[in-house]
């Protein structure tokens, strides 16, 4: 009774939060208004100790799309956890994981944003270990560690933030000078990189699919992933032009490995997990352009029918006996047609095409990025992965809904779950209307893209040709898996995100971690703990006993000092 109460009175909650973040948000951007509440905790001696929280549209639109989902996913566990035995518990670290992200949204104080950081790495390892078993412990510790270097690359930016006199990052501008502005940018691009698994950090993404589904529909949408992206959008004005350089290059190089990693990935939630890596990498290379904006916007419109994906993935493998390979299935369309065609509009949406909410967002930034003055191997990259998007998403398509059927047993599949059904009609109806919405309010006034045809029409040529790559060769999967035997080197390499998973967790364990136990040992547990608090408490202890030894009158003193004297001018006459 008491999880039926507290997971109806959560939803109820979450709901309403999210209506009134949006109305809120509305007027702010209507009316050019964002208010700045300083809320005074500890005051002693003319120090005192604040938390500060910012409420601008930005925030307040990102809250309510952070809360609309979570109640849709809270919705949605109500029939996909119905089994477990810690429902209440599962709720729990929800509703912990969308607190640490709120805080972190409506935070413009470094010190703050520590603390919705670090709470969304903790609640994450507890989830990703939520079904205990050794593999979901493997990636839940990588994923705990792969996070931690940026939560020393934040505290570090605390570190250097020291001199300015405030950890409100608000109160900088472009036109700040000081001299750790490089370094404090370039931590926060780590950061932000970590979280949001950027190359080289991009392995713990997959990996973290080993959590709840639900899970994965909240943290891929518009928690844990996207924290790093939105970290950056807030602090963009610090960045330098070599820095956005470097970090477009690595945006465009993730995007690239993670469609083509989606290509040889037979899991269907890791291929979702890598169109996320994958969107995020589109994000990333915007926001590297200077276009905030944008990447908020695509940001947005991801979070809606990626949500929706994950949730049509889970009610497919929830059908099915909990079979995750794609090849299991097939033939989809005939028993479950309503999840079927939540999935079709969510990949649709996904591919960009016209007026989904994908669209308006991703058309946008592609057109914008080919308008840019950039290179053309950051222009190859970004076609390339565009039309990958789509032929892995076509690939989805034939071997989960059109292709035959490969279910082991007779069972019967159907859309039965009514919580299901309504968290997905939610959301469905957000990756139709939201682009547009979004579209009109963001950016009221329309932009204006020159562009040659050719080029104009290069997204849509490209998206074509890749859905009929995508689905007409794996109609003939036989043959193509009988070829891969022989291209065994370019698959596994390709399929292993360029031997990211490798060395992120067997050289890692081998040499960064043994390295990191030794420099302990050496440093904590050896030089600086003889140098440091224990040599200074021996020197203190051992020089207090000789002054309370001086001071209790002693004769032996006395004597052995007048002995040492007698001695030294004895020496001295001779």
């Amino acid at each position: 009774m008491w999880n039926v109460k507290m997971y109806y009175t959560s939803l109820v909650f979450l709901l309403i939060i999210s209506l009134s973040s949006i109305v809120y948000s509305l007027i702010c951007l209507l009316y050019k208004y964002s208010m700045f509440l300083e809320w005074e905790l500890v005051l002693m001696n003319t120090c005192y100790f604040s938390m500060t929280l910012i409420f601008d549209w930005m925030s307040l639109m990102f809250m309510s799309f952070v809360m609309f989902i979570s109640s849709m996913v809270i919705m949605y566990s109500g029939s996909y956890m119905i089994s477990d035995k810690n429902l209440s518990r599962f709720i729990y670290l929800v509703l912990g994981f969308v607190i640490s992200m709120i805080l972190l949204i409506i935070s413009p104080n470094m010190v703050s944003i520590l603390l919705g950081w670090d709470g969304l790495g903790l609640i994450s390892y507890l989830l990703v270990i939520y079904y205990q078993n050794e593999k979901s412990a493997a990636a839940g510790m990588l994923t705990v560690l792969s996070n931690r270097v940026g939560d020393i690359a934040i505290l570090l930016s605390i570190a250097f933030m020291v001199s300015k006199g405030s950890w409100s990052f608000i109160f900088y501008n472009s036109e700040s000078e000081f001299y750790n502005k490089m370094i404090l940018s370039l931590l926060l691009i780590l950061a932000g990189m970590t979280k949001s698994a950027q190359i080289p950090f991009s392995a713990w993404l997959p990996a973290a699919m080993a959590a709840p589904t639900p899970v994965s529909a909240l943290v891929h949408s518009s928690t844990l992933v996207t924290a790093g992206v939105y970290l950056i959008i807030r602090v963009s004005f610090l960045l330098s032009e070599s820095e956005k350089i470097i970090l477009l290059l690595l945006a465009s190089m993730t995007m690239f490995m993670a469609g083509l990693g989606a290509n040889f990935e037979y899991d269907l939630k890791k291929i979702i997990a890598l169109s996320t890596l994958s969107q995020l990498g589109v994000m990333m290379g915007i926001l590297a352009l200077g276009k905030p904006d944008l990447a908020f916007f695509h940001l947005m419109s991801h979070a809606l029918f990626k949500a929706l994906l994950f949730m049509c993935a889970g009610s497919i493998i929830h059908s099915i006996k909990d079979f995750q390979d794609i090849r299991f299935m097939g033939s989809l369309v005939m028993q479950m047609p309503l999840t079927t065609m939540y999935m079709n509009l969510a990949n649709l949406s996904l591919c960009g095409i016209p007026f989904l909410a994908g669209f308006y967002s991703k058309d946008l930034i592609l057109e914008v990025i080919f308008m840019s003055n950039i290179n053309s191997i950051i222009f190859l990259l970004f076609v390339f992965s565009t039309g990958l998007t789509v032929c892995y998403t076509f690939r989805l398509v034939y071997y989960t809904l059109s292709s035959i059927s490969n279910l082991g047993s007779f069972s019967s599949i159907e859309d039965e779950s009514d919580n299901m059904n309504y968290s997905m009609l939610g959301l469905g109806m957000g990756a139709i209307l939201g682009g547009a919405l979004l579209s009109w309010l963001i950016f009221p006034y329309p932009n204006m893209i020159c562009m040659s045809l050719l080029i104009k029409l290069l997204i849509m040529g490209v998206s074509i040709l890749g859905a009929v790559f995508g689905y007409v060769l794996n109609l003939f999967s036989t043959s193509e898996q009988l070829k891969s035997f022989f291209l065994y080197f370019m698959v596994v390499y390709f399929g292993s995100m360029w031997f990211l998973s490798y060395l992120s967790t067997m050289k890692m364990n081998k040499y960064i971690l043994k390295m990191g136990s030794k420099l302990n040992k050496m440093g904590d547990l050896g030089w600086s703990e003889f140098y440091g608090g224990q040599g200074i408490f021996n020197m203190f202890f051992s020089g207090s006993m000789n002054l309370q030894m001086i001071q209790d009158n002693s004769i032996k003193l006395y004597m052995l000092s007048f002995f040492l004297i007698l001695i030294g001018l004895m020496i001295s006459f001779i």
